[in-house]
């Protein structure tokens, strides 16, 4: 390693207290979803963000130090480390070249979404929008709180607001239109803003493309806010998942848009120093240091 780079040592006793707690910490959200895996059952919030972003529960439950960092009496860590005096590290060097133009383009995704001001008026429209004047409803074993003449009253009383593209490609044909926007993954660097909810929930995707770069903690940070953001995402949805345990978030009327717009506020908040801790782990990866 460089002598420029600031590198941190992790006594074993600190190390594997770390990764204990990881493994407590994230098990509470990865259990669940295995034993309902083996009853082939599904859960139509709690299982999206493994069936959705596609990484394996054990990628989450792995963890990592981060980059620089030597964890002290550590043999065969894993893929991606080596050997150094006392220890084990990452070799940075490596899996930065082979990664860097994923890491420049998620710091610039990153960067540009946190210089803008956050939007607040959607008021989780995707959702509707995605089932809008259609019969193959994406959550086909749930039932829709609304009737579909009311969902799509709902949809046209006001213009769609989305600007995150990948809520916005599920959208149903005659639904596209009715966006403020054409929404493209070219496009997506310009277009994304910190007050939407899907790309605070894709904080997560971003941290686990970092990893092992990043910590296993900034990881979990991000997967726990995603998991909280996706409750929140289909209470607002048309469907009525009461019988889950989740009250809907009735965005048809004034109250619930209240509600939602706040509820988004506290999540871009929460997301704001997750997401400049990526930036910064983006930049000093790039820069060695």
């Amino acid at each position: 390693m460089s002598s420029m780079m600031r590198v941190t040592r992790l006594e074993e006793r600190e190390w594997r207290a770390r990764q204990e707690a990881h493994h407590t910490r994230v098990d509470a959200w990865i259990e669940p979803h295995l034993e309902r895996r083996r009853r082939s059952q599904a859960h139509p919030v709690e299982d999206f963000l493994f069936s959705y972003y596609g990484y394996r529960p054990s990628r989450l439950r792995r963890w990592h130090p981060g980059a620089f960092t030597v964890l002290e009496g550590a043999a065969d860590f894993g893929t991606g480390y080596v050997a150094v005096p006392g220890g084990q590290t990452l070799d940075v060097a490596d899996l930065v070249a082979r990664r860097l133009e994923s890491i420049t383009w998620i710091a610039d995704l990153l960067r540009r979404t946190a210089s803008r001001a956050g939007q607040f008026g959607c008021f989780g429209m995707h959702e509707w929008a995605m089932v809008y004047r259609t019969e193959e409803i994406r959550h086909s074993a749930q039932p829709l709180r609304l009737s579909p003449q009311r969902v799509a009253a709902a949809v046209e009383e006001r213009p769609l607001k989305c600007t995150h593209f990948d809520a916005y490609r599920f959208f149903t044909e005659p639904a596209r239109p009715l966006n403020a926007l054409p929404l493209s993954r070219e496009l997506q660097p310009a277009t994304e803003q910190p007050g939407c909810l899907h790309a605070n929930m894709d904080l997560y995707k971003w941290a686990v493309k970092l990893s092992p770069l990043v910590p296993g903690e900034l990881v979990a940070d991000c997967f726990e806010l995603a998991w909280d953001i996706r409750a929140v995402d289909m209470r607002a949805s048309p469907y009525d998942l009461r019988h889950l345990g989740y009250e809907p978030i009735p965005i048809e009327t004034a109250e619930g848009r209240t509600a939602y717009a706040a509820t988004q506020r506290e999540f871009a908040g929460r997301a704001a120093p997750l997401r400049a801790e990526l930036i910064a782990w983006c930049d000093r990866l790039t820069s060695g240091r």
